[in-house]
């Protein structure tokens, strides 16, 4: 057998060739110190605190704050040591992220930052801190508006979320666990993705590392604009598994401005009940491809049945714009002011037809009044509001409670229970108020199948939940 031998001048082009290649590559690669030496002003720490009334079951440690860590095993009922006292208060702290966009104090970050905080302490980059008023807070967007006491402060460049791409590099700055301004990056993994509980926000998918104390803070492009709002992570663990979602800026900002503006969010309301379109209803409509909202009901005084849409109608169309799934249209008419029309292109009897509807004012959840009790919540996981006049009469229902918010991992969310929903019988009682679901939860046995009756998006539902 031959051997090739090489000159050792062409040995040496081929390695000069390898790493001219390797420095090539690694030049395509991003660098974001000038984005982050540039925005890093604009961001801010938040940190909140609240007051709450303490059950014997949820003191330990000698009456401190239960560690987060147990907290993700044992929730708040860690067991009590021996020679614990329990009932009384506490004051619970958290920390969230931020960012300023106007010059005379305007910060946003996520309502479930700060939601039910007594007291909100905003900290710039130069490590001042200053008390801020909460001008709104919307939490089917998960987006809230402060307002700090100061001026001439550095001001992020707002980006457009339209034009985002799959692939595109992004960077977020906040404050994880408490490390103030720190910096991780990663690309666009999808857009337009909604989650089960967030109808009304296409949230950006990303791999940037978010974790507890990201919430609130700002995602950037690669030209240093704001895109959108760290929000979400999709986890088992309890911390960062490669997926995390991001508010876009645009849909932030309409929201930032209504608040800004009214000091809560106005949607459109259609008024009907929807279900999703498989391939064999797409196929019985006429329809060549499984997309689009059909109408499962109507309420009848709603503007849906009052602009003409019937039962069986399927809604492919809002604006122009396509309804590839169910859970899209509440997203686009969500978007649009009430009292304007929109135009909803239909399928119909196999015959796409046209309608023009104007749209109503879905009641705005933000201004009921909170009666979360700590006992129900416990048991539960669950934090509630009263319902108010307008949705019993759309409902025809004599009282109930909608919930705010669903702890992760309580007896509420292994129920499938979701914020928004309206509950309005347990184990058979009707929910009347707050106070009458703290009765009922108290009185609850343990390790039984218990019925609960809610409505959600305008349908009646039953779930099963199991107290432990």
């Amino acid at each position: 057998m031959k051997r090739l031998v090489l000159p050792s001048t062409l040995w040496l082009c081929l390695v000069a060739m390898f790493f001219i290649g390797q420095n090539a590559y690694a030049q395509t690669l991003p660098d974001f110190t000038e984005l982050v030496e540039d925005a890093a002003p604009g961001v801010v720490n938040i940190s909140t605190s609240r007051t709450v009334q303490r059950s014997p079951a949820i003191q330990g440690f000698g009456g401190q704050e239960i560690p987060e860590i147990f907290r993700h095993f044992f929730g708040d009922s860690f067991p009590i040591p021996p020679g614990s006292s329990g009932g009384g208060s506490e004051e619970r702290q958290s920390l969230g992220s931020g960012f300023i966009i106007s010059a005379d104090g305007y910060v946003m970050t996520n309502a479930h930052v700060v939601q039910d905080a007594d007291e909100i302490l905003v900290r710039l980059n130069d490590r001042r801190e200053l008390s801020a008023e909460l001008i709104g807070s919307d939490t089917q967007t998960d987006v809230a508006l402060l307002k700090i006491d100061a001026n001439n402060l550095p001001v992020l460049n707002l980006g457009d979320s339209d034009e985002l791409k799959v692939g595109e590099w992004v960077a977020a700055i906040g404050s994880p666990f408490g490390f103030d301004h720190s910096v991780t990056a990663g690309i666009v993994s999808a857009i337009n993705r909604t989650l089960p509980r967030d109808a009304y926000v296409p949230f950006i998918q990303t791999d940037v590392a978010i974790n507890p104390g990201n919430s609130g803070g700002p995602l950037f492009n690669l030209e240093g604009e704001v895109v959108g709002i760290n929000s979400q992570i999709f986890t088992r663990s309890g911390g960062f598994m490669g997926l995390s979602f991001a508010i876009p800026i645009n849909v932030a900002m309409d929201v930032a401005d209504q608040l800004r503006e009214d000091g809560h969010v106005n949607r459109g309301w259609l008024g009907v009940m929807i279900q999703p379109v498989s391939q064999d209803l797409a196929e019985s409509f006429g329809m060549s491809k499984a997309i689009g909202a059909l109408i499962a009901d109507l309420d009848p005084e709603g503007p849906a049945a009052q602009g003409g849409l019937q039962a069986g109608d399927v809604i492919i169309e809002v604006n122009g714009e396509e309804v590839d799934r169910s859970s899209t249209l509440p997203r686009l008419i969500g978007r649009v002011a009430p009292g304007n029309d929109v135009e909803l292109t239909l399928m119909r009897d196999g015959e796409q037809v046209s309608e023009t509807v104007e749209l109503g004012s879905w009641p705005d959840m933000n201004e009921a009044t909170s009666a979360a009790n700590s006992d129900s919540q416990v048991r539960l996981g669950v934090a509630v509001a009263e319902v108010d006049q307008a949705m019993r009469e759309r409902l025809n229902i004599n009282g109930g409670v909608v919930v705010s918010q669903v702890e992760p991992n309580s007896v509420a969310a292994q129920a499938g229970l979701r914020a928004g929903d309206i509950l309005v019988s347990i184990d058979h009682r009707s929910v009347a108020s707050a106070d009458e679901l703290m009765r009922i939860v108290e009185e609850l046995p343990n390790d039984r199948a218990i019925p609960v009756r809610l409505y959600r998006d305008g349908r009646s539902l039953f779930v099963a939940l199991r107290l432990e």
